[in-house]
């Protein structure tokens, strides 16, 4: 008797623990072909990048995404705002509605600078994260070569405005949602705080990934560039900050950027932007991370998802000097699209930017052990 009962309790053992792998499968992250009326531009005045959507109460797919005057150069650390589009797909065409986060005055934190937005909706509300900052608007690019104000880019802080709609109005607050550590010059982030990455976790909480630069090397451009972790019970905080960077690589100072978190299927998943140098070469690519608890992150079983390249509708492949700030749109509890900021140079030099919303194909792969 005794014998049966544990035979039992084994087999329920073994069911259970082959129902939590199959609750956890791995992903293989592919690229569907690219329509032309997926390309978000702002023709030949505007600079885009960096474009977030979600979808509203309304039906209709709301785009937050960063832009500035394309004449002025690649000078979206001084000059960029959030602005609004919508369209009635995902994958768009979609159209210039309003400006959701303009210039303001330079007494509040964020009043020279919006850029690089990620909007979520949390328990009914509408959460805009963003980098914010505050300089002297000076002009430092000169033609075919991008420079950076370095004032502008060392105030960098993030940022969090509210909405019951995403048409608007945007509340913002008076103060970073997440600030440097002030007090400690060793502290990963002791320089600036930036692209934020969020998703709510599996107990509701509130899980940031962002960019932080610190001061153990010299300033202005300061250093090394990382990925930290902070966790919230709100989507407006506080944030508790949590002490190891994230997606580091040894001997690459600069390993990676641009993260998108989401949770699924029992893993917090991201699509990341990785850096590697080949010689004196720095290569880029999408990449996928994943993480049990959303704090301590590896590299994925299936690593790489693109080199920067993806299929138009009409067969041919493009290949962009920058595939970046990626962003996933979840439909249904699945992701369906990937938006990108990328961009051209053409015979005279000139950049050309633009969002683009990439088909998803993620194939699951359950372990069979």
């Amino acid at each position: 008797m005794k014998t049966v009962r544990l035979i039992q309790i084994f087999a329920l053992i073994l069911l259970a623990a082959c129902s939590s792998q199959k609750s956890t499968p791995d992903f293989k992250i592919e690229f569907g072909k690219v329509s032309k009326h997926s390309v978000f531009s702002g023709g030949d005045s505007l600079s885009h990048w960096g474009g977030s959507v979600v979808k509203g109460n309304d039906e209709l797919y709301h785009m937050l995404y960063s832009r500035w005057p394309k004449n002025i150069g690649w000078e979206w650390v001084n000059y960029s705002e959030i602005a609004h589009a919508t369209s009635a797909s995902p994958f768009g065409p979609y159209k210039f509605k309003d400006v959701a986060l303009a210039e303001r005055s330079t007494d509040f934190w964020d009043g020279s600078c919006t850029h690089n937005p990620t909007v979520h909706k949390f328990n009914g509300k509408y959460y805009l994260y963003y980098m914010g900052n505050i300089g002297d608007k000076k002009i430092v690019s000169v033609p075919g070569k991008a420079k950076i104000n370095w004032t502008h880019r060392n105030n960098q802080r993030i940022g969090v405005a509210v909405a019951d709609d995403p048409n608007g109005p945007w509340k913002r607050f008076d103060k970073p949602v997440l600030d440097i550590t002030q007090g400690d010059s060793l502290a990963p982030d002791a320089l600036m705080t930036s692209n934020p990455s969020v998703c709510q976790m599996a107990d509701g909480k509130i899980l940031m990934v962002y960019k932080a630069v610190g001061k153990k090397f010299p300033l202005p451009q300061g250093g090394p560039v990382v990925h930290m972790v902070a966790i919230a019970d709100s989507p407006t905080g506080p944030f508790k900050k949590y002490p190891n960077p994230v997606f580091l690589e040894e001997g690459v100072r600069f390993p990676a950027e641009d993260p998108y978190i989401w949770y699924q299927d029992g893993r917090y998943r991201a699509i990341v932007k990785y850096i590697h140098n080949e010689g004196k070469k720095r290569l880029f690519s999408l990449v996928h991370y994943e993480s049990e608890d959303g704090i301590d992150w590896q590299k994925a079983k299936n690593f790489m998802i693109s080199d920067r390249s993806f299929t138009w509708e009409d067969g041919r492949m493009q290949h962009f000097d920058h595939l970046e700030r990626p962003q996933v749109i979840v439909e249904d509890g699945e992701p369906i699209a990937l938006i990108c900021a990328a961009d051209t140079i053409d015979e005279n030099n000139v950049r050309h930017s633009f969002n683009v919303q990439i088909p998803l194909k993620i194939t699951k792969e359950y372990n069979k052990q």
